[in-house]
Order: C-alpha cells, then sequence, then structure tokens
C-alpha cells in the first residue's frame, strides 16, 4: 500500500461529495475485505459513515482494520464476519445472521474473487471449479441474496458493485489467465443481466460492475506462488493502480445521483499499453 494510512485517509476522505451522505448509517457488504481492494473499499466506506459488514475466509486481517477504524475514530463501523464464499451455505448463513443482527443490506460489493494458474489444455478441473464457485456462483448468490434483503425491507435505492477485471472485457495473451478470464466476462455479463432484471422488477437498485487492470495487490503472488519472482516482476514492470484507486471509483460510483446508472468504469495503468 502507497503512502501511511493517514495519507490514504485524507485522500479518500477529500472524495466525499454530498452524494455519500445519503449512505451515511446505512448497511454495505464487502466481500474478500480481508486485504487488497476490499480492504481499501471497506475503510473508504467507514470513513465516509457506514455500517460496513467485511467478510473472508480468514478474521484477522479484517479484525486488525476493524481496530485501526475505530482507533482513527471514523464516523462508520467495520464488522469482521467469516464467510467462505465457495460455499453456499456459507453465505446463505452470513445473509441471515446480516438481517437478524443489522437489518438490511444497502450495498453489497462483490469484490472476492480468485486465480488458480490452470491453463485450459492443461489446468485441473478442481482449479476451474475453485475459480467458478467463487467468481461467478458466489457473486450471483450474494447479489441476489442482497436483492431479496432489500426487497424485504423496501429498500428502493441500493446497489449492487461487482468488482471485475479488464480481463472480463479482453483476453490476455497469458494462458495461466484464460480460464480465470472466462469467469471475469461471466461478471460482466451478469451484471448487465442484473440491470436488466432489476429494471424488469421496477426497483431503481442500481448494478455497476468496475473493472481494473494490473493493481497492486496480493494476486499475482498468489496466482505465482511458486514463482515469487515472476510475481514481484508484474508490479514492478509499470505504475500499477492502488487498492485505493478502486476504492475511489467505488465512492464515484455511489455518490452519484439516484437517476444515474453507471455500468462499468473500465481502469488502467497509465503506463500499460494493452
Amino acid at each position: 500500500m502507497s503512502g501511511s494510512r493517514s495519507e490514504v485517509g485524507a485522500r479518500l476522505g477529500a472524495t466525499a461529495t454530498a452524494g455519500m451522505e445519503r449512505w451515511r448509517d446505512r448497511l454495505a457488504l464487502v466481500t474478500g475485505a480481508s486485504g487488497g481492494i476490499g480492504a481499501a473499499v471497506a475503510r473508504a466506506l467507514v470513513q465516509q459513515g457506514l455500517k460496513v459488514v467485511g467478510c473472508a475466509r480468514t478474521m484477522g486481517n479484517i479484525e486488525e482494520l476493524a481496530a485501526e477504524c475505530k482507533s482513527a475514530g471514523y464516523p462508520g463501523t467495520l464488522i469482521p464476519h467469516r464467510c467462505d464464499l465457495s460455499s453456499e451455505e456459507d453465505i446463505l448463513s452470513m445473509f441471515s445472521a446480516v438481517r437478524s443482527q443489522h437489518s438490511c443490506v444497502d450495498i453489497c460489493i462483490n469484490n472476492a474473487g480468485l486465480a488458480r494458474p490452470d491453463t485450459l489444455l492443461s489446468g485441473s478441473t478442481s482449479g476451474w471449479k475453485d475459480m467458478f464457485n467463487v467468481n461467478v456462483l458466489g457473486l450471483s448468490i450474494c447479489a441476489q441474496e442482497a436483492y431479496q434483503s432489500m426487497k424485504e425491507r423496501k429498500v428502493d435505492d441500493g446497489h449492487i458493485i461487482n468488482i471485475n477485471s479488464m480481463y472480463g472485457h479482453q483476453v490476455s495473451p497469458h494462458s495461466v489467465i484464460h480460464f480465470y478470464s472466462a469467469t471475469k466476462y461471466a461478471v460482466t455479463a451478469l451484471t448487465e443481466g442484473l440491470r436488466q432484471e432489476l429494471r424488469e422488477a421496477q426497483t431503481h437498485i442500481r448494478a455497476t460492475c468496475i473493472s481494473p487492470e494490473v493493481v497492486e495487490t496480493q494476486f499475482a503472488f498468489k496466482l505465482h506462488d511458486k514463482d515469487p519472482e515472476k510475481a514481484a516482476a508484474t508490479y514492478e514492470r509499470i505504475k500499477c493502480l492502488k487498492p485505493e484507486d478502486v476504492a475511489e471509483a467505488v465512492l464515484y460510483v455511489l455518490s452519484t445521483p439516484p437517476h444515474v446508472q453507471i455500468g462499468d468504469i473500465q481502469m488502467r495503468p497509465m503506463e500499460q499499453v494493452i
């Protein structure tokens, strides 16, 4: 993460607009909040005065972030929740707990995702299933449950934001990304399908995806877990996006007037060619 936490806080705090005031004290769910983009988004929303349920398979990092937010005096609250996004049972249990303890989900940010280096010609079906279960099914279940939560409470101005990828708009020449890219193309289609179904249901709930490329997180190190030098090189060749850049895009999307529907934000590092 670039800069001190106070610098990051100042930068994100400056992004706050009158449009974010309507979200104050409301509930946002952020999946994959234990690090990277998810942690940056969770922090940004807490800074804006929201109650944020941050979920991931491991709790330690989220609990640490929650303590940091409290210590910093941010007006919102971060509530850690353990959830395996590859498990439908876990997801349904989490939404049940949110309903009983915190009322309705007003904002659902589907950030959790994973990549396995399983190519199309020689990759394992277990790796493909891991990616599909989290990146496609987990995201879809969370979106459906979030909508049902909003519908039950008659929330008509909610927002579902899917953190997608530029790999959901272009096929990389790197074979280890091909199946991952297919799951992200699915997210592109699912977000537009969700938007259409929300209109058919005559709601004013919005659906958006944000598609960044090369964000400096642990993503490459997990993808290339047996080749840390190759992973590190991913972030050294150009000035990459930071998780906070994506968090600022989330705040922008949320701060737009309710009549504005942003379908997708595509983000690249300035120095990236393709």
